[in-house]
């Protein structure tokens, strides 16, 4: 044993490989000879420090809690097979909170796979997409956990978005004139979230999106300005989801609407509205968001409440941020979130939040720290959330 360990040693020593990628461009980059395939590897994972206090009618300190965590750890592998126009991702999940609510529908097993599809440029500037992966919903959860401007998506986020879901997808994009950019995608998935391996309960989940660059393409699905942008740059966009006969709370999100016959089945619908702007370091982002049901209340056959709603309601995001020279990024956010008291009990949470950000290598290496106060306007049970998370791509 002793002999073995001191050959590996001395060997570890002595040789070493040297890779041409650069530190955030993956680990791995490799293209076949004959360009049949080619492969890229990448992991990043981000650390975080949660402290809360809460402050019960609005007055003394009564808890206060601390977490510790990896927020998320992932593993993506991207490039394309046998053409350039057949390109595929694939993104894994490693932490708790990444593979958390195995469940009966996803055979109680963990829900490692995040992302697992093919992207096919079939024709001019459309795209056929195939397998399970975020759907064109609003802009806040489609721009990457690794490029956000805060440590977490907005509440906004938390509770409409429609996340990912397997099914197909078709992208699109024109020219208006020289700088004048459209942009337009059309999603059909099985409606209840990802990882699902059970059949289909319900109808299928239908979105669209359509979005207009007016000034030109520039980064608009990362946040801040890290291109210190010479120029104003704007994005606007606007989704449209329905879930026709969908089982979950949060039409393909949430809790399953179980009753006393199976499952409980309503139309579900989602309307997002949202912009982003950069231009010399300055960036702004904003987003509304809307959810209506046809039928709200789950129903028994004997037409008694199960005690599921349809989490119905609207919100609105709005944050700011601005990168000085030093790539130092203060950022101010504020965030609405108005369920509908009646079926949820939730009422109106507003969120205020301001944050700092020390981008060390743009978003591949960063430090993000802020402070937010939660103020739920009907029972005054007010908390305040510090957090601070480091953030590293490779």
């Amino acid at each position: 044993m002793l002999l073995l360990f001191v050959l590996v040693t001395s060997y570890s020593t002595q040789a070493q490989d040297i890779t041409n990628s650069k530190f955030g461009k993956g680990l791995v980059n490799v293209v076949a000879k004959d360009s049949s395939f080619s492969l890229k590897f990448g992991m990043r994972f981000q650390s975080l420090y949660t402290s809360t206090w809460d402050f019960p009618d609005n007055e003394n300190l009564q808890n206060a809690e601390t977490n510790f965590l990896i927020r998320r750890s992932r593993l993506k592998f991207e490039g394309f097979a046998y053409s350039p126009k057949l390109e595929y991702k694939v993104e894994l999940g490693l932490s708790n909170r990444d593979i958390g609510g195995a469940s009966e529908f996803t055979n109680n097993a963990p829900r490692y796979i995040l992302d697992a599809v093919l992207k096919w440029n079939f024709y001019g500037n459309f795209e056929l997409w195939a397998g399970q992966t975020k759907l064109p919903g609003n802009r806040e959860r489609v721009i990457s956990s690794a490029n956000m401007q805060t440590v977490d998506r907005s509440l906004v986020n938390g509770e409409f978005n429609v996340d990912r879901d397997m099914g197909m997808q078709l992208h699109h994009y024109f020219n208006l004139g020289e700088n004048v950019i459209v942009r337009e995608a059309l999603a059909v998935s099985q409606g209840e979230g990802r990882n699902v391996t059970s059949e289909n309960l319900g109808g299928f989940q239908y979105t669209g999106r359509v979005e207009i660059l007016p000034f030109g393409d520039f980064d608009d699905y990362s946040g801040a300005d890290l291109d210190r942008e010479e120029t104003p740059k704007l994005a606007l966009g606007v989704s449209y989801d329905h879930n026709s006969n969908a089982v979950k709370t949060r039409s393909n999100s949430g809790s399953y609407m179980t009753t006393d016959t199976g499952f409980y089945e309503t139309d579900i619908n989602t309307f997002f509205v949202d912009g982003m702007f950069k231009y010399q370091g300055f960036s702004a982002m904003a987003e509304y968001a809307k959810r209506t049901a046809d039928n709200p209340v789950a129903l028994n056959s004997d037409g008694t409440p199960t005690g599921r709603v349809v989490e119905v309601g609207d919100g609105i995001n709005m944050q700011a941020g601005y990168l000085f020279k030093n790539n130092y990024e203060v950022v101010t956010r504020y965030t609405q979130v108005s369920l509908d008291e009646a079926l949820t009990g939730a009422g109106i949470e507003n969120q205020y939040t301001l944050g700092l950000s020390k981008y060390i290598v743009d978003h591949k290496l960063k430090v993000q720290t802020d402070v937010s106060w939660n103020d739920y306007e009907d029972n005054l049970d007010n908390s305040l959330e510090y957090r601070l998370q480091i953030d590293i791509h490779f």
